[in-house]
């Protein structure tokens, strides 16, 4: 089983192609490509993880659509005083499918 692990909207996930994962706004060409950064490559029996190795390894993605998560309340209060403040917050993310790692 080949996978990857790559760096991708501020996280690292663990992929293999033909996975669908949703990350962090990334912006992509206009194909809708995308190149990831591999940080670790599992190719059956060897585990690559040398960093001019992993300079070779593409790992492709294409972008399937852009959305935004769920709404996040933010409330803050402090007793006695009468303050209050009240904040919504929506997160842009990026829903991508891995195509190829080479």
């Amino acid at each position: 089983m080949v996978y990857a692990v790559v760096r991708a909207g501020g996280r690292q996930e663990k992929v293999s192609v033909g996975d669908i994962i949703t990350v962090n706004r990334v912006a992509a060409d206009e194909k809708g490509k995308l190149e990831l950064p591999a940080v670790l490559v599992v190719d059956g029996k060897s585990i690559t993880s040398d960093a001019s190795a992993l300079a070779k390894v593409k790992v492709t993605a294409e972008v399937l659509e852009d959305l935004r998560g769920p709404k996040i309340i933010i409330q803050k209060y402090k007793n006695k005083t009468g303050y209050k403040k009240r904040q919504g917050h929506r997160q842009e993310l990026t829903r991508i499918k891995i195509t190829d790692i080479k």
